[in-house]
């Protein structure tokens, strides 16, 4: 029943982002038609495809109109370019997916483990220096590590490439070798802030009474750990990394420009910067929906990890 509220939910946060990013569109300034035609075209030209663009039309038609090409596929067609949006948003996706799951594997692989050594040697100098590092982990900007690891790893070591894309299905091996490095970019910044809500999570366990109760029992402390604790703990990270998934989608747009990697991001900011406004208006569309999206899986997951929120 709560799933269902949460379905619900999604479908009027969506609706309600639709208007909001739809009218936020439209207020601002410039006219695309005279942007793509250029500062001397006349006016009957800027009007001939304000027609063609369809900007001539109600608001709410216009609305509808993008609503509905949404809902069947058609994202619209390019002011600029004249090309199909679809396609274009389609082709970027996969490149972002394919940076933010790195990341967030990065950041999971590195975060729990050493969270959890944190919490569980909190009051010994290897956990005082865990923490101290995720302290200044989390200060470092995505793009400045993306800078640092461009120095010391394609400009000094000369290992991997500083940036550029091939595609998996080009060549499986240059593929991983571009994904590297703005793939360390962004989650080595994510796992610092993760690891510190793992370190919380488990030093919160370690205070519960069933971890006493199991010890009482026999068990070691750090099986006890493994075997009763976990599972709680991770309940508020799923939390965290939800929220961080989030983050990676809005931190991927500054290090694929940082790696010149051609994602959603770059999309977004050469649609910005060429005032192509359907391109980004349709872009920020799929990005509030993978949030929303990303948001009611966060809490399917909380049905799983823990059974007593499904009767709440």
């Amino acid at each position: 029943m709560r799933i269902l509220r949460r379905v619900l939910g999604l479908l009027v946060a969506l609706v309600v982002s639709s208007v909001l990013v739809f009218a936020f569109m439209q207020i601002l300034p410039g006219d695309p038609a005279r942007v793509a035609l250029g500062l001397n075209a006349s006016e009957e030209s800027v009007a001939r495809l304000r027609a063609e663009f369809g900007l001539d039309r109600p608001l709410h038609t216009r609305y509808l109109d993008w609503i509905g090409g949404l809902l069947t596929g058609d994202f619209g067609t390019s002011y600029l370019s004249h090309l199909p949006i679809g396609p274009q948003i389609a082709d970027r996706f996969g490149v972002t997916a394919w940076l933010v799951a790195a990341a967030m594997i990065v950041a999971v692989v590195l975060a729990v483990p050493l969270g959890t050594i944190a919490a569980w040697r909190h009051r010994h100098p290897i956990g005082a220096v865990l923490s101290a590092v995720s302290q200044v982990g989390m200060a470092i900007p995505s793009f400045l590590a993306g800078v640092l690891l461009i120095a010391v790893f394609a400009v000094r070591l000369r290992l991997l490439p500083a940036g550029g894309w091939t595609p998996p299905s080009v060549d499986v091996v240059a593929f991983l070798r571009s994904l590297v490095l703005p793939a360390l970019a962004l989650g080595l910044v994510q796992a610092a802030v993760l690891t510190r809500y793992v370190r919380s999570a488990i030093l919160d366990v370690l205070r519960e009474d069933y971890l006493r109760t199991a010890r009482a029992k026999g068990f070691r402390p750090l099986p006890a750990l493994v075997h009763h604790g976990l599972r709680n703990a991770s309940i508020p990270v799923v939390t965290v990394l939800a929220l961080q998934l989030t983050t990676m989608l809005v931190g991927a747009v500054v290090v694929e420009r940082v790696f010149v990697v051609p994602g959603l991001g770059s999309l977004l900011l050469d649609a910005v910067a060429s005032r192509d406004l359907l391109v980004v208006q349709d872009v920020v569309m799929v990005l509030v929906v993978s949030v929303l999206t990303v948001n009611l899986l966060v809490e399917v997951l909380y049905a799983v990890l823990d059974p007593r929120s499904v009767r709440r």
